[in-house]
């Protein structure tokens, strides 16, 4: 029976810490500011992961107290700020922490080499494409793989000018 239920001790102790943790971790993502919660990079994946098995941890572990889990969601989040408030400063830190986008269609071609570093296909592309509201290539003139994972559709223009394509890494 105790596969089900071990005592109600255990059961008070993880509605009492579920209910003060997780106004806990909303009041700090608050604070934190909007880039905490912002469209994430690998970095900001691996960040919302860790506070997710924090607040896991303290839930359910009886060894975590209330006080160490916030300190842990704390700290995570005091890392996150200083990483980001880095990476603004500081361009090899930006560039470390969240890479380069990757232009991988221009001008009417696959640019092969950049979607094998990639590791995206051609299909993907079409589908990019095509989640734009775009029905052909022909009124394409870039995709880009964003740092984020996800893909940018550049229409083509009267001048195709490509000012938004300064930070885009040409392999």
């Amino acid at each position: 029976m105790q596969l089900f239920y071990s005592d109600g001790m255990s059961l008070l102790r993880t509605l009492c810490i579920g209910v003060l943790a997780y106004p806990i971790l909303i009041l700090l993502l608050r604070i934190s500011g909007k880039r905490t919660l912002s469209k994430m990079n690998a970095f900001d994946l691996i960040v919302t992961v860790a506070l997710g098995s924090t607040l896991s941890s303290a839930l359910i572990s009886k060894d975590v107290t209330l006080a160490d889990g916030t300190l842990a969601l704390v700290l995570l989040i005091v890392l996150q700020f200083v990483v980001s408030w880095t990476s603004v400063r500081f361009e090899w830190v930006h560039q470390l922490v969240t890479g380069q986008p990757v232009l991988l269609w221009q001008g009417g071609q696959f640019l092969t080499t950049a979607m094998k570093r990639a590791r995206v296909t051609e299909s993907e592309i079409l589908a990019a494409v095509r989640a734009s509201g775009i029905a052909s290539v022909d009124h394409v003139h870039a995709v880009i793989l964003e740092t984020d994972g996800s893909f940018s559709v550049v229409r083509t223009s009267p001048t195709n000018d490509d000012s938004a394509l300064a930070d885009v890494r040409r392999i």
